[in-house]
């Protein structure tokens, strides 16, 4: 994969400041998905011609940031440097708390490091229009249905990516929240890892700005208000059953919440 050129530089990312357009300020949720749309078709349009590769994948998310930061939007994101200079395949394990995290983190992550794929659930491959660009990114799918039957083919077809040289990105949860619990964040990505080798960086992230929607849970309301928060922890190593780990990745998410909540 060609070197990818970033958005932004250093090792954390603030939102500039922006002019905001009367009808973003007015009706950002509108606002966004009119740009939203346009992108994901763009992107599905070269997908279904077999023209979008990892750089469009790039390319297609820092979009996403930028039409986020045009209704308003602020992003804060920091660890960018425990990302760097890792030359093995990384398992990022996060919660997981709106689709906001599944269209950006390929741009915060893919100019620091490597190419990356997510373990993703089986409805977002089916899905009209998006479904032809996630299968463009070769992505491990799971059922959700069988925990037994999601691990076999998270430690199979995840070895079989990370062998391949790329990334993943798991989110442990069984479903997105915007509370965190750590009895429902299972220890699939640390298995992963302590298998394969792999080195792990534990994600947190607060997204709430894009908020489930009632009726459909990936088109609820832009709040722009409300800050858009990733966090990247240290690098670490697995070593012996990783409960220790799976411990420090917990501690690592609910820190970061638990301030970032009070600083709101």
């Amino acid at each position: 994969m060609d070197k990818i050129k970033g958005f932004y530089q250093g090792t954390e990312y603030r939102s500039p400041e922006r002019k905001i357009g009367f009808l973003s300020k007015l009706l950002p949720t509108l606002s966004f998905y009119i740009r939203a749309i346009s992108i994901v078709y763009k992107a599905s349009s070269a997908a279904k011609r077999g023209s979008y590769d990892s750089i469009d994948w790039h390319n297609s998310s820092a979009a996403t940031v930028e039409a986020l930061e045009k209704t308003g939007c602020h992003f804060e994101v920091t660890g960018i440097e425990h990302i760097q200079g890792i030359d093995r395949p990384i398992i990022f394990i996060g919660n997981h708390m709106s689709t906001l995290e599944t269209f950006v983190l390929p741009s915060l992550i893919m100019p620091q490091s490597r190419d990356l794929d997510y373990v993703i659930k089986r409805s977002l491959v089916e899905y009209p229009i998006f479904g032809n660009i996630v299968k463009t990114r070769d992505p491990v799918v799971v059922d959700r249905v069988n925990p037994r039957d999601d691990l076999k083919v998270v430690m199979e077809e995840g070895a079989k990516r990370l062998a391949q040289g790329r990334n993943l990105i798991i989110f442990p949860q069984h479903t997105r929240t915007v509370d965190f619990d750590p009895k429902k964040f299972n220890s699939i990505g640390v298995k992963l890892a302590q298998r394969t080798g792999a080195i792990v960086i534990p994600v947190a992230l607060l997204t709430w700005a894009w908020s489930a929607g009632k009726m459909v849970k990936d088109f609820g309301p832009i709040i722009p208000s409300r800050t858009i928060h990733f966090a990247f922890g240290e690098p670490m190593e697995i070593t012996g059953k990783g409960q220790e780990e799976q411990q420090r990745i917990v501690d690592f998410i609910q820190s970061h919440l638990k301030r970032w909540r009070a600083e709101a």
